[in-house]
């Protein structure tokens, strides 16, 4: 039976020290090369053979060809479940092999914890990857928000439909991170939760809030919008919901 990390334990005065829940499987990285609409992009990114330093606006030897809308210190490193894969293999009869929408890391959980999926991790997570001087670590600021190089990515397939557009209902996109200490990445590393200060936070529920067709209570969406760390502009959508 695994058990959930979204628990007040992580704050307690009683923890002796982090969580460990999962291993980092794999660390990816890609260069800005032409795509389609002739345009560049990154979005094909490669499992890395060695150890990648990791500065505030993410691994270094990563790129992100559309600045405007990728990349910053605010979307420094992309981690996306391996689950949405096989909900979108599901759902559209593909066969997707899991790092093919641009995602730099992809875990797989130990020790009985749950996955890292939209459900178990929340907005102000801390994760630690690594121990020691090196280790990185890396908080939680926001979901991405999938676009049309998602679509171009697969292909015209699924009948045609809006695949992009279906992941966003679904708020399974992965989610971004902002480096908190820098540090050296490599695939096999310990994956620790450090520190949970919005246990009610999690991604499932901002997406489930910021889909919803129906005013929300001002008294739901408050304690969203009091959390520092979560990003601007989703701070925006929830604000109009009330």
């Amino acid at each position: 039976m695994t058990q959930s990390f979204s628990v007040a334990e992580i704050d307690s005065p009683s923890l002796t020290s982090p969580l460990h829940i999962a291993t980092l499987e794999c660390v990816r990285t890609g260069k800005a090369m032409p795509f389609t609409r002739e345009q560049l992009s990154a979005i094909n990114k490669a499992p890395i053979t060695k150890p990648v330093a990791v500065n505030y606006l993410g691994l270094v030897t990563d790129e992100q060809a559309d600045r405007r809308h990728h990349g910053g210190h605010l979307k420094a490193v992309h981690q996306m479940s391996s689950a949405t894969y096989h909900k979108l293999n599901t759902e559209f009869n593909l066969k997707l092999e899991v790092g093919l929408l641009g995602e730099n890391l992809t875990t797989i959980a130990i020790n009985g914890y749950e996955e890292m999926t939209e459900a178990t991790v929340c907005i102000g997570d801390i994760y630690q990857f690594g121990e020691g001087e090196e280790c990185v670590q890396l908080r939680v600021v926001q979901p991405r928000r999938p676009c049309y190089k998602i679509n171009d990515q697969i292909g015209a397939t699924a009948s045609n439909r809006n695949i992009a557009s279906w992941i966003t209902s679904q708020g399974i996109s992965g989610w971004y991170y902002q480096v908190v200490k820098d540090g050296i990445m490599q695939n096999g590393l310990p994956v620790y939760l450090v520190h949970r200060p919005y246990p009610f936070a999690n991604l499932q529920q901002l997406w489930a809030l910021a889909n919803s067709k129906q005013k929300i209570n001002k008294e739901i969406i408050d304690p969203w919008l009091a959390i520092e760390c979560l990003e601007d502009s989703w701070k925006k959508v929830l604000a109009k919901k009330i």
